[in-house]
């Protein structure tokens, strides 16, 4: 392998046992592959002829990689032209929204319809909207506001208006789905779950992003500013092919992206049959959803919400919901596995509550037996597992599943989990990251975009911590070293998504996926992680990455051929 290029960098972070550090890396960017990597001197002498390129006190490490993501409907709901409404983006209270609401609405021109994501009723003290509440703020114009779980939406009357529905009454409920309505049968503003959603938004959505890719690329340019170099889709669809490859064909495109299909998609079971390189997009397992979200009362627990002011005000029911809130029971859920399972992909599966994932260890073991794949390097994955049981990772662990776990649940909801929305010996222990490590599982973290914004050094020093951005400590035996939190997000990520051996660690041989960082994160001060390194810029292939020219790239490419994006972004479901 022909090196042309040789890194030096004031410390190499390589993730990798045998050799925690290096002085230089020596590349070849025809490949992309890391040619040598050690001390300067050695590096050098393996291609001598190459000049070094210094970084000063540039401090690199393997590119992070989120396991878990939504990239297109991520763009869609939380980019302009739409509007991410969420308490850490500067929205604290419902008030904040409401006088940002009615700001926006007089300055912009009349008619035009608004995109709103990220309202949380729990942490904001919001109401379950309906259109009452909606209209005197959106008096003309169509306007809908999805909820941070992305289980529920809230829309104005001008929004059924433009659906034409008659008498504003909305159509059948969808399977799976339904619509709030008021006693006469008009609708109440509301709509729950996927398909009526998508029944409510989808034309108003068609005419609120005008360049969809455009979305696309500044939630992309957004991981990648926080050092995200490879991350998934874990809703993918078939509609939603075309913009990926479209995205991969772009020279400075800045992430690699695994997907993970939904079983909903009648091509779910079917290899991916794509023009894009493999190493940008490729298909790796599918994707199913055991329950729904704490943030709406829909988790599947043995527990009940406490009858707190907080869990009052968002108008959630106390439970607990048990296997009710199951998206399946146990007999379709064998069906969906026992279909999927001999065609060879990863399974993922959704799962919030420590109910849910009682049964879907169980049906996993069941499938695993049948298949006769127990004891087999498969893989399969739980997602989310916030308020689930330290035991539980150890039967994770020794049926071979691995965990993907999101730390935004303890992040921006842990204040109020822990005493508030659930007795503390549950919220405080919630997403319990030190079990599932010491339980010898395989564990990872993710973002779950658009649910939080992705942000891996943020996860690391949460989960190292147990801090919340207050500065309350929460359950600190679920605390990792800052090396497992690292490896959740590079190794073991690598790992998860079954690129161990091109990804996830520096290595001669492997792909020279970087990081820039300011300083030492292992020299930092854990509390304040974040505010002592910062990430300078990524390559992928050895290439660094210009961010400026992939959104010119991607501004470039025809809208009129993504036309349907949006549409077909509302059924990519968050998970949250």
């Amino acid at each position: 392998m022909p090196t042309d290029l040789i890194l030096k960098a004031s410390s190499i972070i390589t993730m990798e046992d045998a050799q925690p550090r290096a002085e230089a890396i020596a590349i070849d960017t025809t490949t992309g592959t890391i040619t040598a990597i050690g001390a300067l001197s050695d590096v050098q002498a393996s291609a001598p002829n190459v000049a070094v390129t210094d970084l000063g006190k540039t401090v690199l490490m393997p590119g992070f990689i989120d396991p878990h993501s939504h990239p297109i409907l991520a763009g869609m709901v939380t980019q302009s032209p739409a509007y991410w409404i969420a308490p850490y983006n500067g929205y604290p209270t419902y008030a904040d929204v409401v006088a940002f609401w009615k700001k926006l609405d007089a300055s912009t021109p009349a008619g035009k319809p608004l995109v709103f994501n990220g309202l949380d009723r729990l942490n904001q003290g919001a109401p379950q909207l309906t259109n009452v509440d909606l209209d005197p703020i959106f008096p003309s114009r169509p306007v809908f506001v999805l909820d941070a779980s992305g289980h529920e939406v809230y829309f104005n009357t001008a929004l059924m208006q433009a659906n034409q529905w008659p008498d504003n009454k909305p159509p059948a409920d969808p399977v799976g789905s339904h619509f709030g309505r008021n006693p006469d049968g008009t609708s109440n503003g509301r709509a729950y779950e996927t398909a009526a959603i998508l029944e409510a938004v989808r034309k108003v959505f068609l005419k609120a992003i005008p360049h969809p890719l455009q979305s696309l690329a500044s939630w992309l340019k957004l991981m990648s500013t926080n050092g995200v170099t490879t991350t998934t889709d874990h809703a993918y669809q078939t509609s939603l092919l075309k913009s990926y490859e479209a995205t991969a064909s772009t020279p400075d495109v800045p992430i690699r992206i695994a997907l993970y299909h939904m079983t909903i998609d009648p091509n779910c079971g079917q290899p991916l049959d794509s023009s894009a390189p493999t190493s940008l997009l490729w298909k790796i397992g599918v994707k199913l959803w055991a329950d729904g979200s704490p943030w709406v009362g829909t988790i599947a627990t043995s527990y009940a919400y406490l009858d707190s002011p907080v869990v009052q005000a968002a108008q959630i029911p106390l439970g607990p919901g048990g296997e009710a809130m199951m998206n399946y029971n146990r007999l379709e859920l064998d069906k969906v596995l026992a279909t999927y399972v001999n065609l060879g992909w990863q399974f993922a599966f959704h799962v919030n509550g420590d109910v849910g994932l009682d049964v879907v260890l169980d049906a996993y073991e069941e499938a695993l037996v049948n298949a006769n794949l127990l004891g087999t390097d498969h893989r399969w994955r739980v997602e989310h597992v916030g308020g689930c049981r330290g035991d539980q990772f150890q039967r994770a662990a020794s049926l071979g599943v691995t965990v993907s776990m999101l730390p935004a649940q303890f992040i921006y909801w842990g204040d109020l989990l822990d005493g508030q929305i659930f007795p503390s010996e549950i919220g405080s222990q919630w997403m319990r990251a030190g079990d599932a490590v010491r339980a010898g599982a395989l564990v990872t973290f993710h973002n779950d975009g658009p649910v939080s914004p992705p942000i891996p050094l943020l996860n690391v020093q949460s989960m190292v911590t147990r801090r919340t951005p207050s500065g309350k400590l929460h359950g600190p035996e679920q605390q990792v070293s800052l090396q497992d939190a690292f490896k959740a997000h590079t190794v073991n990520a690598a790992r998860q998504i079954f690129r161990e051996k091109e990804l996830g660690s520096l290595a001669v041989g492997k792909l020279a996926d970087l990081v820039e960082l300011s300083a030492d994160p292992f020299m930092a001060d854990t509390d304040k992680l974040t505010d002592q390194v910062s990430v300078l810029g990524t390559w992928l292939n050895g290439k660094k990455i210009d961010l400026d020219a992939f959104m010119s790239q991607m501004q470039a490419i025809d809208p009129s051929e993504h036309k349907d994006l949006p549409a077909a972004a509302i059924t990519n479901r968050r998970c949250c």
